[in-house]
């Protein structure tokens, strides 16, 4: 009954957001455009659908994926998994299977981020082939990856955030000077495509859940920023990915013009 009244609870709250967004549209289609709104019935049908989808998304995120990432972290840290002698006498080394669970979590979501698969999907279509969808896929999971690893650890020892992202940012410019112009912007876009629907909610689960069962962490304070290390770091990876392929053909020429 409680799941019910929550998912009801949730379609009216879904349907008060998604509200402005088709006041907008219809307002600029009628008011700025000066044309009546095309297919009206599929609109109203395509709206509906949209307010059923993102509620039970909602409610699934609220019933699993959150309590799943929280369930994991306590797991993974309890002392008793660890074998430490107990909570105080821990370290960052003792929780080497927090950082792997971390980065193959952050490398799964990626993957299976529908947003990634549409951007690789257009990517390849404009380069006529160039752009691999699953070299630039595997490039952008690997980043959020190493990513999300780093920021588990991150959260472990405590350190200041913003020590982390001023380095990644100094890569990520000193890459793009020595890059070319036609990866620069989609390496960028790859940086944003995964704080989308799948990975934002499990990152997000798992920082929280790991700063709530560390000794001497607040969620608050340290249990957000996991996102900000899953969206630098893929452009660091992308880009690095391009100036391996560069150099990978121009190795690939040189044999040619020695044989």
């Amino acid at each position: 009954m409680e799941l019910l009244f929550n998912t009801v609870s949730t379609v009216v709250e879904t349907i008060v957001d998604v509200a402005p967004i088709v006041a907008v549209l219809i307002l600029f289609q009628v008011a700025v455009i000066r044309q009546p709104v095309p297919n009206p019935r599929r609109m109203v049908t395509g709206i509906i659908y949209v307010v059923i989808g993102l509620s039970l998304f909602i409610v699934g995120l609220r019933e699993a994926l959150f309590p799943l990432g929280e369930i994991m972290a306590r797991q993974l840290t309890a002392p008793d998994f660890i074998g430490g002698g107990g909570a105080a006498t821990l370290s960052w080394r003792d929780y080497g299977w927090v950082y792997v669970f971390a980065a193959a979590i952050g490398f799964a979501t990626t993957i299976a981020e529908p947003s990634l698969i549409a951007v690789a999907l257009k990517a390849r279509q404009v380069s006529g082939g160039t752009i691999s969808i699953w070299g630039l896929r595997l490039a952008v999971a690997v980043g959020v990856a190493l990513g999300v690893g780093l920021g588990t650890f991150r959260i472990v020892t405590g350190t200041p955030l913003v020590f982390y992202i001023i380095a990644a940012y100094v890569g990520v410019i000193a890459l793009t000077l020595r890059s070319g112009r036609t990866i620069i912007p989609l390496a960028y876009d790859s940086g944003g495509v995964t704080t989308s629907t799948v990975t934002v909610p499990v990152v997000t689960a798992l920082g929280l859940g790991l700063a709530s069962t560390v000794p001497g962490r607040s969620p608050v304070i340290d249990g957000f920023g996991l996102i900000a290390f899953a969206s630098v770091f893929p452009i660091i990876t992308v880009l690095g990915y391009a100036q391996i392929g560069i150099w990978l053909a121009r190795l690939s020429n040189k044999r040619r013009g020695s044989a």
